[in-house]
């Protein structure tokens, strides 16, 4: 997991609370949505559940004392969802996945790699692209399935790969 670099407004109690002027709700939300993509970018994490929204110090700054409400985390969470950089995994909306790359990019980025590796016309486990030692220096290495697997699916509707399912594993075959 790395470190992440705590904006400014993270020590800023008024940044604790949703705003009612709407340009500076609109910056406010600007920089919560940039400060959680960073934060599951350098933790490495992809999953949010909102019921333990202040269990991590993402939504809560022991050091002065504030924490944000679920209603500001969802709107958060809705931003997040119309730049394609979130998505519900329940329909109560509780359980999240975040992307600090939208599926599409994360996509492009797997692609990419099974070209310049000559993966093109053979068969990957997920296994061996999220955890396998050809990965280990790319920005996927450690991403959670679920990520890959969608991520995968922008790239099967393209027609650049397929996804197979064999045992109780899960491939990739790419074109």
């Amino acid at each position: 997991m790395g470190e992440i670099e705590w904006p400014w407004q993270y020590s800023f109690p008024p940044f604790f609370t949703l705003q009612p002027h709407s340009e500076t709700k609109e910056k406010q939300l600007s920089a919560w949505t940039s400060l959680v993509l960073e934060f599951y970018k350098a933790t490495k994490q992809s999953v949010l559940d909102v019921r333990e929204i202040h269990a991590t110090p993402l939504f809560n700054n022991a050091g002065i004392k504030r924490k944000l409400s679920a209603d500001a985390v969802q709107l958060i969470l809705d931003n997040l969802s119309k730049s394609g950089n979130a998505s519900p995994l329940d329909k109560s909306k509780q359980r999240w996945l975040v992307y600090w790359h939208t599926l599409d990019e994360w996509g492009e980025i797997i692609y990419n790699w099974a070209q310049e590796n000559g993966f093109v016309g053979s068969v990957c486990t997920l296994f061996e692209l999220t955890q396998g030692d050809n990965t280990v220096d790319q920005e996927f290495y450690g991403l959670d399935t679920e990520v890959v697997t969608r991520a995968l699916k922008t790239l099967e509707s393209q027609g650049k790969a397929e996804l197979i399912f064999f045992d109780d594993n899960q491939g990739v075959k790419f074109f």
